[in-house]
């Protein structure tokens, strides 16, 4: 059975000197991220392939490590993003059957970010955008950004929604209190980010963006970011009260596609499945920060028929990916 993963990170050497210097010192603080997640986002080569190969996986789409760019000014975002592009466009033409890409796009910049996802996709074969979360507290359903929906849009491409952190004034409302490890964990990767991209999701479609581009799709990990739960709950704010075309409900199901990355919970991913119907979701690990190994022993084990399976393992991402 072939797999394709899509959420699965990177660093390049300057982005790891610049902009995700901070990962540095957070280990030196915690011990997170290790030495070995280190040396696994930089190798895009022979270690990486390696690692696939063990694990049974064909394809990895890779994406610029959390938090990309969103969060730098703009000079700065636009020159990393592109030298973080050029160096994973060098490892997919490296390796054409076994890496693709998501271009990181300096939001802040829609004109810039637009011309880079041009480039990318046309020059390297990238296969959408990532966009990790608000752009220092500024949403994508502000039409500001919208030429980047209208740029992926023709370019027939996806855009993949990732995490980030709340705006601060969020953490320090809903997230502080505890200890500075705790608040960062509670308002990150333990709850916060989650959530905070169900928020950004459900700010998108209110904002009308699949309105006014209907053929628009949308990825995001970790199985829904807790959409799929609240779902049928979101429909009490009908297309009466919203002025939407569709209810809620439809976008989700027809507009977001949604990956594992990491979150290997069987009940979890059967919600997600009754929700939105097995066309809509794609298999991924979320590496290094998940097991490539554990990921697909999770996959084989779900209570799916083969052949939707399959579509789970690859046929949607080449679907929706052009593979």
């Amino acid at each position: 059975m072939r797999t394709i993963t899509l959420e699965e990170h990177f660093i390049s050497p300057a982005y790891l000197d610049g902009p995700g210097r901070w990962m540095k010192e957070q280990a030196l603080k915690t011990g997170f991220p290790s030495a070995k997640t280190f040396e696994q986002l930089s190798d895009l080569g022979a270690g990486r392939i390696a690692e696939m190969d063990a694990a049974k996986i064909d394809v990895q789409v890779l994406s610029l490590n959390a938090p990309g760019v969103e969060q730098l000014e703009t000079a700065e975002a636009v020159a990393v993003a592109r030298e973080a592009n050029d160096y994973l466009g060098d490892a997919v033409r490296r390796n054409p059957s076994r890496l693709g890409g998501f271009a990181a796009l300096a939001s802040s910049d829609p004109g810039a970010a637009v011309a880079e996802l041009e480039r990318t996709v046309r020059t390297y074969g990238f296969k959408g955008a990532m966009i990790n979360g608000h752009t220092r507290g500024r949403y994508l359903d502000d039409p500001f950004f919208w030429p980047i929906f209208e740029a992926a849009v023709s370019l027939n491409v996806p855009v993949y929604l990732h995490p980030t952190p709340p705006p601060k004034p969020v953490i320090e409302a809903s997230y502080s209190g505890f200890s500075p490890f705790i608040t960062q964990m509670f308002a990150g990767a333990g709850w916060g980010w989650h959530i905070e991209t169900g928020v950004h999701v459900v700010r998108i479609i209110l904002g009308g963006v699949f309105d006014r581009f209907p053929k628009l799709q949308l990825a995001v990990g970790h199985l829904g970011e807790a959409l799929p739960f609240m779902l049928q709950r979101l429909d009490f704010m009908s297309p009466a009260a919203t002025k939407l075309q569709r209810p809620i409900s439809s976008y989700l199901r027809e507009n977001v596609h949604y990956t594992f990355s990491g979150f290997n919970f069987t009940s979890v991913f059967m919600n997600l499945l009754l929700e939105v119907g097995v066309d809509r979701i794609m298999f991924s690990v979320d590496y290094p920060y998940g097991s490539m190994a554990h990921a697909r022993s999770f996959l084989e084990q779900l209570p799916l028929s083969p052949a939707d399976r399959e579509k789970i393992a690859h046929g949607n991402a080449e679907r929706l990916l052009k593979f």
